[in-house]
């Protein structure tokens, strides 16, 4: 039970998490446990939060080039319009 392991007690790896870690046990590892699985599951909320905030970014980035592109395209149509006209 003083391997060290979170939720064995006071000083030994578990400690300073609150009276039912410090007293260590079967409770203290339960808790260890839970705490464990929050913060796994509160940073694999964050990571899909930002897949999904980079997908946005992508596609707004992507709809800009195209938007460029069209823009590009439209000018130099009338480069070649007013080359046209002037030779």
């Amino acid at each position: 039970m003083y391997s060290g392991e979170p939720g064995s007690g006071a000083g030994k790896g578990g400690g300073g998490g609150g009276s039912i870690r410090e007293a260590g046990g079967a409770f203290g590892k339960m808790e260890a446990a839970r705490e464990e699985e929050y913060f796994y599951r509160k940073q694999k909320e964050q990571l899909s939060n930002l897949k999904n905030h980079l997908g946005k970014e992508i596609s707004f980035h992507e709809d800009q080039i195209k938007r460029h592109e069209d823009a590009i395209r439209r000018h130099k149509e009338k480069m070649a319009d007013l080359e046209q006209k002037h030779a």
